[in-house]
């Protein structure tokens, strides 16, 4: 078998791709050869004697797998952690999310008529304090205030 470095080497500008990817036809080997040109690999080409294997891609299968079991709280322990506890839900969005929580309940308080206008802006100020750990303890709160105004 002669050597077929400088047809791959064309083959593979012509078709744009690398020298790995160019695919020479077993059957025609003596024709490709003979091709020392690029008009001539074009035609090659054309006919199918050359062609460009398609691009090997990475199957997302086993990260699929992974985020499904993820999903439900498994696969999260402590050897397959990479971050520290702050640098995979940072204080922050902890912070922003709990506020949020605290504050939607507030304003659901406030409509229902749980509490007046007067002790809704106590609590809301109370609650950018951090005074309230959830949802729950300011529900608890509320209900204690209650029980002594009563």
């Amino acid at each position: 078998m002669s050597d077929l470095s400088a047809q791959k080497r064309i083959a593979a500008a012509v078709l744009k791709c690398g020298l790995n990817r160019v695919w020479f036809d077993p059957a025609r080997l003596s024709d490709i050869e003979g091709a020392i040109s690029r008009e001539e690999m074009r035609k090659l080409v054309e006919e199918g004697a050359v062609r460009a294997a398609a691009v090997k891609g990475n199957s997302r299968g086993r990260v699929r797998a992974r985020a499904a079991n993820r999903s439900y709280g498994h696969q999260k322990g402590y050897g397959n952690r990479k971050g520290t506890a702050n640098a995979r839900t940072p204080s922050k969005r902890q912070w922003i999310q709990r506020i949020r929580a605290i504050r939607a309940s507030l304003r659901e308080m406030r409509e229902n008529g749980t509490v007046d206008r007067r002790t809704y802006r106590k609590l809301y100020r109370r609650a950018a304090g951090g005074q309230f750990r959830s949802r729950a303890h300011l529900k608890t709160h509320v209900e204690m205030m209650k029980g002594r105004t009563e």
